[in-house]
This record gives structure tokens, C-alpha cells and sequence, in this order.
């Protein structure tokens, strides 16, 4: 009896739709469908999780330039041109002169000098020319796969979804920057030359948001081609996935992951407000602040941060305003981060769920503990150590890495896309059909 291979071509069917095998003989034998749809191939999923891992680099470099108080150094936003720096001794001057024109040379670094703009421009240069990047390796492959016809067409508003996000991203840091080169910093008493938390806040959110959006669907395509293909899913063969998912407890268990990703989330954009307010050079202790688990009532609700004469925004502009309520904030969410990530990892280790859940799943949910505790101790050394740039970054990439993990977590749970179960059951009924010899 000779084996049969078989290799399903990835094209748009229109009229028809083929699945091939390539038989011993070395003869081909096709069947003919007209409702077969395209099943993107992993190419796809590959440049998509590339792409992603760009992403994070950028949030990375971002971070480190906001640390290293470098974001104000470029005061022009060219999407074109400005992916040259400064060619020559005259036009560095130039550069320059634009900068000790802004609020922070004025206020902050009114002794530096064009050696020491240089750094730090560099440093922001080196992040808008990364984005810039990712833009170029999102959209020329992107062409090229929907001229090959390997995108499937229910997937053209995703990738619509996914270049609108990253253009946004674009216009959100320059809306960003602009809000620290505002020339009424100067007049306001008190103000520090930074840009506003809030708008730090959404261009950092809506990175995560892309970020998350190109890992998920990346990701997809790859577990939908290998089920196809190989019918395997998460460690299991076959339709043995569909048991798994019918069981409420696994079911209980991913909407639980999903709840974890939505915390993590929330808890790493709590954290660009810390960082918008450099609240996290206050109370450098931990667990404890100033002595114990929480600042009195009236530093967190301090009645000054209200802007109305009445006080009725006092409540919502501490939690968003005060630095002393937005680090407690983060910490409170943190450890319920921490917590939420540990209790999901014992329900994994309980007989009943062992039982249920995938190998995978089991494997996953130990390895999102582990980095929670990772995280966790990243964010207390740079409590501790107040905020040095090194620790800073890593507990801003160490909550990128916790994101990822929580969504594998959800993820493997996740049903096989019903194009992926299309082609899975057809092509066996077509194996099925072959003859053997």
C-alpha cells in the first residue's frame, strides 16, 4: 500500500476551488468544489507576527525615549523628509536653534549644547524612523499578498482596521509631542515642559491596541493552517478539540483568560499615566507608602486638583491627575494583575482542569505566572531604584511580553476558524476517496 501526500494550493476559488494530491506515482489527482473558500496561508501569519515583534520594538524605543526626556527634541513632524537627520555642521545648528525656541530648552536644558542635542535628538529620531519601518513592512507585503491573492477577502476589513491603526499611531505622537511644545508652559506657574499624560496615555494604548490586533490575527492564521493541514490542535488530534470546548469548565477558563488580558491591559496603560506624571519618583517603597498600604484620604483625594468651583471633577481628576493616587492606582491594579494571574494558574493544576484543558493550555497558564512574577519584581526594582532607565524599560517590555502570554493563554482555547474546520473536513472526505494500492 503506498502513502499518500496531499498539499492544498492557498487561491481565491471563485468558479473552482482545488485540493490537490501528489500521489507516489507522482500523479496529481484533483477534487473540484465550487464553495471552497481560500484558507490564508502561514506566509501571512508569519509577516504579520514580524510585524508585530516591530511593534514592540517601538514601544520599547519609545520608552526609552520618553526616560530619557528625548521626545521634545525633534519640534517638526516630516513624515517624508524627516527620516534624514541632520547631514551637516550647519543644518545640526539649525535643528538646534528650533529646539532652544521650545519650553524645555528654556526651562530644563538652557546649558547644553548641540553635542549633547545630539543624543538625545538621535534618541527620537531613532523612534519615529522605526515606526516609519513598520509602516514600509506592513503595507509593501500587504500588497504584495493581495496581488497574489492569498488574503482572504472576509479579512480585507481587518487589514483595512490594521493600516488605519498604524497611520493613527503616526498622527497620535505628533498630537503628543505637540502638547509639550506649547508655548503657554512658559507662562503657567508651576508647569513642567512634558507632553500631557493623557495624550501619552492614548498614543501608547492605541500601540498596545495594534500590537494586540496584529498578534491575534497573525497568530490565527498559523493555528488555522496547522488544524487544516495536520488536524492538529493545542496537543490534540482531530475533532478531539470540540469535547474540550463543550465542556463549561473550559469555557469558564478562557472567558477567566480573557478577563486577565483586559486587566493586563488596563494595567499597563495606568502605568502611561505614572509615567506622564513621573509619579513613580514618589513613594519609592513597596508594599508599603510613606509607612503604610495606602496615602491618607486627603493626599489621594486632594481637593487642589479640582478645577470647578463646586469640586464635583475632584474625584475623576485625582484618579487621572494626582500622582500620588495614579501610583496607588497602578499598584492596586498590579497586584490584582498579579493575583488574577496566579489564581488562574492553580485553577490549571486542580484535577477537574488538568483533565479538561489541553496540554498546551496547562503549559501556558505556568508560564504567564512566571512572568507576572517577573513583572512584578521588574516594577518594584524600579520603585526602589527611582525609575532608572534600564529597569524602566524592561518593566515597560515586561508588560508587552505579559499581554502576549495572557492572549495565548485566551487563544488556545480558541475554536478553529470555520474556514480552517471547512478544509480540514474536506480534506479528509477526499483522502478518503483515494484509492489505495
Amino acid at each position: 500500500m503506498t502513502n499518500v501526500k496531499r498539499t492544498i494550493q492557498p487561491r481565491f476559488f471563485s468558479a473552482n476551488s482545488t485540493i490537490q494530491f501528489a500521489t507516489a506515482t507522482g500523479k496529481a489527482k484533483s477534487s473540484q468544489s465550487s464553495d471552497l473558500p481560500v484558507l490564508t496561508p502561514p506566509s501571512v501569519g508569519y509577516w504579520l507576527l514580524f510585524t508585530t515583534l516591530m511593534v514592540y520594538g517601538v514601544i520599547v524605543v519609545g520608552g526609552v525615549t520618553r526616560l530619557t526626556e528625548s521626545g521634545l527634541s525633534i519640534t517638526e513632524w516630516k513624515p517624508v523628509s524627516g527620516i534624514l537627520p541632520p547631514l551637516s555642521a550647519a543644518e545640526w545648528d539649525e535643528e538646534f536653534e528650533k529646539y532652544k525656541a521650545t519650553p524645555e530648552f528654556k526651562l530644563l536644558n538652557s546649558n547644553i549644547n548641540v553635542d549633547d542635542f545630539k543624543r538625545i535628538f538621535y534618541m527620537e529620531w531613532s523612534h519615529r524612523v522605526l515606526g516609519r519601518l513598520v509602516g514600509l513592512a506592513f503595507i509593501g507585503p500587504l500588497a504584495y499578498f493581495a496581488l497574489r491573492k492569498k488574503i482572504t477577502p472576509n479579512m480585507t476589513k481587518q487589514f483595512t482596521g490594521l493600516a488605519v491603526l498604524l497611520g493613527l499611531q503616526g498622527a497620535l505622537g505628533w498630537f503628543m509631542v505637540k502638547s509639550g511644545l506649547e508655548d503657554s508652559i512658559l507662562t503657567t506657574p508651576g508647569a513642567v515642559p512634558r507632553v500631557s499624560h493623557y495624550r501619552l496615555a492614548s498614543h501608547l494604548g492605541a500601540a498596545f491596541v495594534l500590537y494586540c490586533a496584529m498578534f491575534v490575527t497573525g497568530h490565527n492564521i498559523l493555528k488555522d493552517w496547522r488544524y487544516a493541514h495536520k488536524g492538529q490542535w493545542n496537543g490534540l488530534n482531530g475533532s478531539a478539540w470540540e469535547n474540550v470546548l463543550r465542556n463549561p469548565v473550559a469555557r469558564s477558563f478562557r472567558a477567566k483568560a480573557w478577563a486577565l488580558t483586559a486587566l493586563v491591559f488596563l494595567t499597563a496603560i495606568s502605568g502611561a499615566f505614572v509615567a506622564g506624571l513621573d509619579a513613580g519618583l514618589l513613594y519609592n517603597e513597596f508594599p508599603l507608602m510613606g509607612g503604610r498600604l495606602a496615602p491618607p484620604s486627603d493626599e489621594l483625594m486632594n481637593p487642589e486638583y479640582a478645577k470647578r468651583e463646586d469640586k464635583s471633577d475632584m474625584w475623576w481628576r485625582n484618579i487621572f491627575e494626582n500622582p500620588t493616587t495614579v501610583q496607588f492606582n497602578h499598584r492596586v491594579l498590579a497586584i490584582t494583575t498579579y493575583t488574577a494571574s496566579g489564581v488562574l494558574w492553580a485553577l490549571a493544576r486542580r484535577p477537574a482542569l488538568k483533565a479538561a484543558l489541553p496540554p498546551a493550555t496547562l503549559r501556558i497558564a505556568t508560564g504567564t505566572f512566571a512572568m507576572a512574577n517577573v513583572q512584578l519584581l521588574l516594577g518594584i526594582g524600579t520603585l526602589w531604584y527611582l525609575v532608572p532607565v534600564s529597569l524602566a524599560a524592561s518593566h515597560q517590555a515586561g508588560s508587552v511580553a505579559l499581554l502576549s502570554m495572557a492572549m495565548v493563554l485566551a487563544l488556545s482555547l480558541r475554536r478553529p476558524g470555520a474556514v480552517a474546520q471547512l478544509w480540514r473536513r474536506r480534506l479528509l472526505a477526499t483522502t478518503s476517496k483515494q484509492p489505495h494500492s
